[in-house]
């Protein structure tokens, strides 16, 4: 791949149907371009194909038609699940320590970017505590962390607001707000509407497992025939 390529885009995904049983796709003829220092808005329901649609990205459905590639300048890539997952008997700075191992991050870069995150989040007091003890908010918080601690060229995050306070939900936009002006691109798959039309640079609109509009916020404007329109009501008209 050569730089052109690499600054051209750090996700990129043909769908062509993906579901959990043969011949039964949940979602299908879908097409996601996150270029660099953008954030992708994945908008849609409850059951509309997010999580099913970020899991086909990830490789995770064994019964899937479709093509994947990571660009940026590793190819790395963070995913931020919706329900936390942790190992039971490791506290929240064994589990940092655990990633940082995974990705090869030298013990003070380690040290340094941890204290970091864990100031940031507020989460210094429970650095020594086991992650089953913590609130769902607080687990997610950890999830958070164990992604800003890899800095890849693309986040993938599954509906990042469930469980957060707003001092949370405040510092998690500022984190990735500089994850993106260093370069990283985001999708990040929500149904608050309100938070993701201020924060998103491009939409994914999905309805019963495909696209109904994608672009920027004038472009599904333009699609639903609401030129002043909010992001809400040309899902509504759409959908």
């Amino acid at each position: 791949m050569d730089n052109k390529e690499e600054q051209d885009y750090v996700l990129q995904a043909h769908i062509e149907e993906a579901g959990y049983e043969d011949g039964n796709p949940k979602v299908r003829d879908m097409n996601i371009l996150v270029r660099p220092g953008r954030l992708t808005g994945l908008i849609g329901p409850n059951g509309a194909g997010k999580s099913t649609t970020l899991k086909t990205i990830l490789g995770l459905l064994p019964h899937s038609k479709a093509k994947i590639e990571f660009g940026g300048s590793t190819g790395k890539y963070a995913y931020v699940p919706e329900q936390p997952v942790f190992y039971e008997t490791l506290t929240l700075w064994e589990h940092l320590g655990l990633a940082a191992a995974v990705y090869g991050i030298e013990e003070t870069v380690f040290e340094q970017k941890a204290d970091s995150l864990l100031d940031k989040f507020r989460m210094q007091e429970v650095r020594h505590h086991l992650p089953a003890s913590f609130s769902k908010g607080m687990q997610q918080k950890m999830m958070l962390m164990i992604g800003f601690l890899t800095r890849p060229d693309v986040y993938i995050v599954d509906e990042p607001f469930i469980g957060l306070d707003p001092r949370a939900t405040k510092d998690f936009l500022g984190l990735l707000e500089q994850e993106r002006l260093r370069g990283a691109g985001v999708l990040m798959s929500t149904h608050v509407l309100d938070t993701a039309e201020r924060i998103c640079d491009d939409f994914i609109l999905l309805s019963q497992g495909q696209v109904a509009a994608s672009g920027s916020l004038q472009d599904i404007r333009d699609t639903s025939g609401l030129p002043e329109g909010t992001l809400f009501d040309c899902f509504d008209k759409l959908t």
